[in-house]
């Protein structure tokens, strides 16, 4: 039987989603707890990988059992209370067993936040960057990526992608009311440090080392060595995994 684990993690401390052999990763954490749980080996196939230090808003997962759960919510309850502080899970439903966390996924959303300002307090979830950003100039560059589908100036090199085509569905930036900025971009799937060189290309643009129209060459360059180094990793989130209804539907906020 499958089961999908909506769950939310602070990856300050871990080397990112996916297992390791010599640092600690969010997805081993998990599988120690259900494994104690079942009392059995059990592994999980998450959405997709976040790196070192990349947080998840909303993630979502799946593990197998051989027998069924009686009262999921009673097991994430005790499935947290073993978890670390830093990873929590927010709900557990049975779903079809051909149901797959990652490659039935239609959309995801990543949300990345800069904040003006020092401040120790959101230090570890925001990049604090001082310098004047022209965001009008970012989101003009940021509607050019509508215009591609192969960003290979922004894959990381040596991550065996069969593909560097994906489909934006979403890309601007937005301040709030204290001065952070916000850049939300969503697309039915993300290559490998993509978001980051992303946004540290839209941050030159928005301090004018880039034109929106040299932003849009960069891209269309297919060319990694053409796009700005990538923005500090504790400032991104992933923020929505979706599905198609008949696969699952968002149970939390």
């Amino acid at each position: 039987m499958r089961y999908f684990i909506e769950l939310r993690y602070d990856g300050t401390a871990y080397c990112g989603w996916q297992r390791q052999k010599t640092a600690p990763s969010v997805q081993q954490s998990i599988e120690q707890g259900l494994s104690t749980l079942l009392r059995c080996s059990t592994e999980i196939v998450g959405a997709g990988r976040t790196d070192t230090g990349v947080h998840a808003s909303y993630y979502v997962a799946h593990f197998d059992t051989a027998q069924p759960i009686a009262d999921t919510s009673s097991f994430a309850y005790h499935l947290n209370a073993i978890l670390p502080r830093d990873i929590a899970v927010m709900s557990i439903s049975q779903v079809a067993d051909e149901a797959h966390a990652r490659f039935d996924a239609v959309r995801r959303e990543y949300r990345y936040r800069i904040e003006n300002r020092k401040n120790p307090f959101t230090r570890a979830y925001a990049w604090q960057y001082y310098a004047a950003l022209n965001v009008e100039a970012m989101n003009e560059a940021a509607a050019r990526l509508f215009d591609f589908e192969d960003f290979t100036s922004f894959a990381k090199l040596n991550s065996n992608n069969t593909t560097n085509i994906c489909h934006i569905y979403e890309a601007r930036w937005q301040r709030g009311e204290d001065g952070t900025l916000e850049f939300t971009i969503a697309a039915d799937r993300f290559l490998r440090n993509m978001v980051r060189a992303i946004v540290g290309t839209l941050v030159d643009v928005g301090t004018g080392k880039l034109t929106p129209e040299g932003f849009a060459e960069i891209v269309a360059a297919r060319d990694l060595s053409r796009s700005s180094g990538s923005a500090p990793a504790q400032g991104l989130f992933l923020n929505d995994v979706q599905y198609a209804p008949e696969v699952f539907e968002r149970k939390t906020r």
